[in-house]
């Protein structure tokens, strides 16, 4: 028998992978990055640890002073 007429059912989990059903967009900096979550009651904890992530990265502002 040919294996390819017997294909094994792919799991639901592994089709929603990347997908944004049943979950909530947060919008951060000024609408230049989205994150989708799926518990809701987190928002405030993904928010602070954007910010925190965001502020201790290089700034990039920041000039080399001259020699």
């Amino acid at each position: 028998m040919s294996l390819e007429n017997h294909r094994n059912k792919i799991p639901d989990s592994k089709l929603l992978m990347g997908s944004t059903k049943n979950k909530y967009p947060i919008v951060l900096d000024d609408g230049k990055t989205i994150i989708f979550i799926s518990d809701l009651s987190k928002e405030k904890e993904i928010r602070e640890r954007y910010q925190v992530r965001r502020n201790s990265k290089f700034n990039p502002n920041f000039k080399k002073p001259s020699s």
